[in-house]
């Protein structure tokens, strides 16, 4: 999977994706902490490559991702590559924000709220500058 953002503000980004055959662009908003208002629609591949290469932020933020179920969720566990190298995050997507929700062995430490983690900044100060720090 590879994202290129366009815009990447505190506030808001916009971002373009590839997911093997599949081609999306996304805009989200920060609202309230941890909750986000989330707008994806599918692109034709030769814009959202045209994008990447022409218009789209450095570096680009490439990660394979993993599902796992566990305690009746659909984890998301990103491995990221490149500049990202080493890091590894885990979402869930939760039905409300304070929901009680069984937490898998595997997991580390909470950083939903650390904006450092968010993909559209790993776009701007990608990890491996900075993960020494964390």
């Amino acid at each position: 999977m590879s994202q290129g953002y366009l815009s990447r503000d505190a506030q808001s980004s916009v971002r373009v994706r590839i997911c093997g055959e599949r081609a999306d662009i996304n805009i989200k908003s920060t609202r309230d902490g941890i909750y986000r208002l989330e707008y994806e629609y599918s692109i034709p591949m030769e814009d959202a490559q045209d994008l990447m290469k022409h218009v789209a932020h450095r570096p680009l933020v490439r990660k394979k991702r993993h599902i796992v179920h566990f305690g009746g969720k659909c984890w998301e566990i990103d491995e990221f590559e490149d500049e990202n190298a080493g890091l590894i995050v885990a979402e869930v997507e939760l039905e409300s924000v304070g929901e009680d929700f069984p937490r898998p062995p595997w997991l580390g430490r909470e950083v939903s709220t650390d904006a450092r983690y968010y993909n559209s900044n790993l776009s701007k100060l990608p990890y491996s500058v900075w993960k020494d720090e964390a």
